[in-house]
């Protein structure tokens, strides 16, 4: 299971947590419910960049994604289960953000998720391509690395990372 099952299950496990929906001008997977994304046409998300309507988005192997300005609930953390440009462009706006990089146990592991979710060949190959380069980026950019090798496992390291964030923005000066 890849990041977005264990954005849904930190979710699922947290009600302070807010997960947006992101637009992508992407098709619809077979194995996709439709809720994972707000899919869109090319035209109506180059509309909504021009509007200012996203935080963040980014062009990733050919098509569009983006966050759109969050309308979270009140003292909710929001989550958002963006790609390393992404990432790139929030820190770029709110250098305090927490950014985590979640990894696939190894590329093979990777591999057999982007098979299992029914990606095309070419999609495949080039997520394969360009994953070291990503790695690399995104490992600068992080806060915190967590391995998804297990769902549940890294859902209780990710939740326990931010129980200790909430405390110390509760009281920031406490110390370690």
């Amino acid at each position: 299971m890849g990041k977005g099952t264990l954005a849904q299950r930190l979710v699922e496990l947290d009600d302070r947590l807010w997960l947006s929906r992101s637009w992508t001008t992407r098709q619809q997977r077979a194995s996709e419910r439709g809720d994972e994304y707000n899919f869109v046409d090319r035209d109506t998300f180059e509309r909504a960049i021009e509007s200012g309507a996203f935080l963040e988005w980014a062009e990733f192997h050919g098509h569009l994604y983006g966050t759109p300005l969050p309308e979270k609930a009140k003292d909710a953390d929001v989550i958002l289960e963006i790609e390393v440009q992404g990432a790139e462009q929030v820190l770029d706006q709110n250098p305090d953000a927490v950014v985590f990089l979640i990894l696939p146990p190894s590329l093979g592991r990777l591999e057999e998720r982007l098979r299992a979710r029914g990606d095309d060949e070419d999609h495949v190959a080039d997520r394969l391509e360009s994953a070291p380069l990503e790695l690399e980026k995104g490992r600068q950019l992080a806060s915190y690395v967590v391995v998804n090798d297990d769902v549940e496992r890294a859902s209780r390291e990710i939740l326990s990372i931010l129980e200790e964030l909430r405390r110390h923005r509760r009281d920031p000066s406490s110390k370690d």
